[in-house]
């Protein structure tokens, strides 16, 4: 085990007031505000730093437009922080600042970073007890009146890259990353070694063709993730009564990582994602091979056009996913 989480993230954006405001509103806690920017500070100790594109630009960072910039990941020793920035220097600059931050730029033009994260908070969030026909977990007691959300952690940040399997192959060779699933020709999913999320980075297809994928690398989306259904619904309706955009996808559940998803327009860029109810994994996991509309979604509450047929149940095992670690081999003769 090495990185156990993603410490920080680093949005640069064209308007900074907007872009606070906009977090406050979502739910995250802000720590420190400033004229050049803030800091929100998250339950599990993830950071969330918001600062000016223009005047505050991220060293080697190659993507275009606004949203995130860089993405710092937390390391659970100062000896595997030490492991981890000795394999990447042998072929790229690594630049240590005073906060402990080994900064880097990973293969295809994000800056990454790496800090010893003894901080790091574990989040336990209790679920309310469901009743279904013949199972009555709640009896003669109310659900929980959520008044709106509040994200505990970091679970993904979304990507859009020109070169999905030269990112995620320098995550997995470089820094230990697993291999989650595969949207096919349209995204990869991938995990960092010592956490059980099912992805921490999504890397999606810049030349599948669609809106806002134009062969360029960009920021596509931030996954903060809430308790469940409940918590996500009363965050959607806050962030209405405030006057921002309403979500273009509404609720729904992924049929990748099982997970319920709400996404938001984002003045910082891209889009602002309440997530709940992910699959967890571990290193037994065998990854899987999905067509792009079968993987988009199990349900969504306002079928999209490009769903209303449904899509062909069209689902396998990746070529690639046998576990390396963990679990058991299959033998050379069988």
């Amino acid at each position: 085990m090495a990185i156990i989480g993603i410490e920080r993230i680093l949005y640069r954006v064209d308007d900074v007031d907007r872009s606070i405001r906009f977090f406050e509103d979502f739910g995250l806690p802000l720590l420190d505000r400033d004229d050049g920017g803030a800091c929100f500070r998250l339950p599990d100790n993830a950071r969330v730093d918001i600062r000016s594109i223009a005047t505050d630009p991220v060293p080697g960072s190659q993507i275009v437009g606004i949203g995130v910039h860089e993405i710092v990941w937390g390391v659970d020793t100062a000896e595997n922080l030490e492991r981890l920035v000795a394999r990447l220097a042998t072929d790229r600059e690594v630049r240590r600042d005073a906060d402990g931050i080994c900064h880097f730029v990973a293969d295809g033009g994000i800056a990454m970073g790496l800090r010893h994260w003894p901080e790091k908070r574990q989040i336990f969030a209790p679920t309310e007890p469901v009743n279904s026909p013949g199972n009555l977990q709640r009896m003669n007691v109310h659900r929980r009146w959520i008044a709106r959300a509040r994200p505990k952690g970091i679970s993904h940040i979304g990507v859009i890259s020109p070169d999905i399997e030269g990112l995620s192959n320098f995550l997995r060779e470089r820094l230990d990353f697993r291999l989650s699933d595969r949207q096919r020709s349209f995204a990869v999913y991938v995990r960092a070694d010592g956490v059980n999320d099912h992805h921490n980075l999504a890397i999606l297809n810049a030349n599948a063709g669609l809106p806002g994928m134009d062969g360029t690398l960009r920021f596509h989306h931030v996954n903060y993730v809430v308790t469940d259904l409940d918590e996500m619904m009363a965050g959607k309706n806050h962030l209405e009564r405030r006057g921002w955009p309403k979500s273009e996808w509404g609720i729904g559940r992924h049929r990748i990582a099982s997970a319920l998803f709400c996404y938001f327009p984002c003045p910082a860029g891209g889009e602002a994602e309440y997530g709940a109810d992910s699959d967890a994994l571990d290193d037994n996991w065998i990854p899987r091979d999905f067509s792009p509309m079968f993987g988009i979604a199990h349900w969504m509450h306002d079928l999209p056009a490009f769903l209303r047929d449904g899509a062909e149940w069209d689902v396998t095992f990746a070529a690639d996913g046998v576990p390396t670690k963990g679990g058991v081999q299959p033998h050379p003769d069988i």
